[in-house]
């Protein structure tokens, strides 16, 4: 897969990598910026010749830097930050003693204040852990289809999954989201345990799951994103 650059033509404005690939169904160009991480991929035809494609970038490189633009620069966690914990903002402080712990809309974290965002990632994955199955053994109750286990991971790629072995795969990162997102997304994995597709039929299992659920999606569309953004240690 090849990449262009599109350069910025003024100061404030910001390169663009566009990823080129090629697609042997594809009938015409097309762009699409990933609602995740805010990557850029051109998907053209195998006949279209490369002069092509960054004739078509430079024409929606007005639409291409809006686009990217959305997606802000990495937040450091540590004293005094703010970040979302279950869709509300909290301040993060110093703690006394040894726990960990959230009082209204403060997260009191104890310790040298170098180890913060490596407490603080810890404790988020441990509150995920609990919310997510919670919600899972409740929709897998439902559905009357037991799960294997649960993993959580911080994928940019997804924010769950459904092995064929019943193994369910979540972002940690649903817990800064608001609780009814992170349990449709569990009502989303569990369904596949029942339908390992995207068939209508495995909406249907959604629908009898959790309900309405387009409000939900479309959080994720427009907000999952930000939950990226939120550095707590290198490798978070």
């Amino acid at each position: 897969m090849s990449t262009f650059v599109l350069e910025s033509e003024q100061t404030d404005e910001p390169r663009v990598e566009v990823r080129l690939k090629r697609s042997s169904q594809a009938k015409r160009l097309s762009l699409r910026v990933s609602q995740l991480d805010g990557r850029v991929t051109l998907t053209l035809p195998r006949y279209a010749s490369e002069a092509e494609a960054t004739g078509f970038i430079r024409e929606k490189a007005a639409w291409l830097r809006r686009h990217v633009a959305r997606f802000e620069a990495d937040v450091p966690v540590g004293q005094g930050s703010l970040l979302p914990l279950e869709g509300q903002m909290i301040r993060v402080i110093q703690g006394a003693g040894r726990k960990i712990v959230l009082s209204e809309d403060q997260l009191l974290i104890p310790g040298p204040p170098e180890r913060t965002g490596a407490r603080l990632s810890g404790f988020l994955k441990e509150l995920a852990r609990d919310r997510l199955t919670a919600a899972s053994d409740a929709y897998s109750a439902a559905l009357g289809r037991p799960f294997n286990r649960i993993s959580m991971r911080d994928t940019r790629s997804r924010w769950g999954s459904c092995s064929s072995q019943g193994t369910l795969m979540y972002s940690w990162r649903l817990i800064m989201a608001p609780p009814e997102v992170l349990r449709y997304v569990a009502a989303h994995e569990v369904a596949h345990l029942a339908e390992m597709n995207h068939s209508p039929a495995f909406w249907q299992v959604v629908q009898a799951l959790y309900g309405a659920h387009h409000r939900e999606r479309g959080w994720l569309r427009e907000h999952g994103a930000s939950l990226h953004k939120y550095r707590f240690t290198s490798s978070s």
